[in-house]
């Protein structure tokens, strides 16, 4: 899969998960971009982003995510 296509279905989780439209799932994205990305979005977003891709992360892999490009990384990993 493409890191673009990724890229574009990420952003369609962001703005389904944090219900805006404006927001871009860019490679530089974190948490602290996000006004309403607590705990509760974080693990919200993480569910949402295993349904959209059909794949799973372990504990591990979610807890070193440090922005939206490791996420890319490890969905293009396992997709």
């Amino acid at each position: 899969m493409e890191s673009t296509e990724i890229y574009d279905r990420l952003t369609k989780v962001f703005r389904e998960v944090f219900d805006d439209d404006e927001i871009v799932a860019r490679p530089d994205l974190t948490a602290s971009d996000v006004e309403e990305w607590d705990s509760l979005k974080h693990v919200r977003l993480i569910l949402s982003v295993e349904n959209a891709f059909k794949v799973r992360f372990s504990a591990s892999e979610v807890s070193n995510l440090k922005n939206v490009a490791d996420l890319a990384k490890v969905i293009q990993s396992k997709v």
